[in-house]
């Protein structure tokens, strides 16, 4: 076995932690909310005394972890970060920064994930209809019900990643540019979102900038910005408790409970295993029969 390396202290290990997520390429977000985990760590040991990676023990990461639940952190939260300390010590370990792992015996919390916030009827029906006025937000929040992509593909999508359709019942094409860690896909584009992009295109502004959704001063509209739009109708239409990726949700689960083929709803979703898929059956009613193609919610 070879010897532990040269003392380097948990703040440079910290950035080479993060270079190598990146060299990995790993999703920004991902690379982020570990960067930030750790980041929160090594300010814990920092005030224990500990700013180097071998003066770390198991009893100092449970230390942390039981601060985190004093000062009422959720168990899952706890557990992305526990999972983000080990992950950081084992990079440690293969790098021969520390000899033994000290997150090793550090076991995760138990906690129970919560059942996806699906959208009844009545209420994305509300939320169209809220948003009617806003052709911008209408758009986009056709295209999130219409084709479950995420908000980050969203506000990645190109004027030429559309096609139409001249024919009204038939669904058009979104291509999803491959993204961080994500391949590229097709999703069908069915004539609602078509309808809803249209208008939107109408009053578009006229810019070199090439992304769909824009600013009135023509720069891409930002996820953080499409978020705070969304989280404001959602208010206005009265619905409680949603987030954006609820829209996501209630895709997938009102194609499943309409009997879309699960494979290739898990293909349209960009999901990476078809489990991911399937777990949405446990909060649907059972299909009865299988349609063929995609229809509007």
């Amino acid at each position: 076995m070879g010897g532990v390396k040269n003392m380097t202290s948990l703040s440079e290990a910290h950035k080479k932690f993060i270079k190598n997520l990146e060299g990995k390429n790993r999703a920004s977000a991902t690379v982020l909310a570990y960067g930030k985990d750790i980041e929160q760590l090594i300010d814990y040991l920092a005030k224990k005394g500990k700013v180097e990676p071998q003066a770390v023990s198991t009893e100092d990461i449970k230390g942390f972890m039981e601060k985190l639940q004093k000062e009422d952190y959720t168990a899952k939260s706890i557990s992305r970060k526990t999972n983000s300390t080990k992950t950081f010590f084992r990079f440690l370990k293969a790098e021969g920064l520390i000899g033994e792992d000290p997150s090793a015996e550090v076991a995760h919390p138990k906690f129970e994930n919560k059942a996806p916030r699906i959208l009844s009827r009545t209420e994305y029906r509300a939320l169209r209809d809220a948003t009617r006025n806003d052709v911008r937000t209408f758009a986009i929040i056709e295209i999130l019900l219409q084709t479950g992509v995420r908000i980050s593909e969203l506000a990645n999508l190109r004027l030429d990643d559309l096609t139409f359709t001249k024919n009204h019942e038939v669904n058009g094409e979104l291509k999803i540019r491959a993204f961080e860690n994500r391949p590229a896909r097709s999703v069908p584009l069915n004539p609602a979102a078509q309808k809803a992009i249209k208008a939107y295109l109408e009053e578009r502004p006229q810019t070199k900038d090439d992304h769909l959704f824009i600013t009135k001063t023509g720069r891409p509209l930002l996820v953080r910005n499409i978020r705070a739009t969304i989280a404001r109708y959602f208010k206005i239409a009265g619905i409680q408790d949603a987030k954006v990726n609820d829209l996501r949700h209630t895709f997938v689960a009102h194609h499943l409970q309409r009997g879309f083929n699960i494979l290739l709803l898990s293909q349209i979703a960009g999901h990476k295993r078809v489990s991911t898929t399937e777990k949405y059956l446990e909060h649907i009613e059972r299909p009865e029969q299988e349609v063929s193609e995609l229809e509007e919610l």
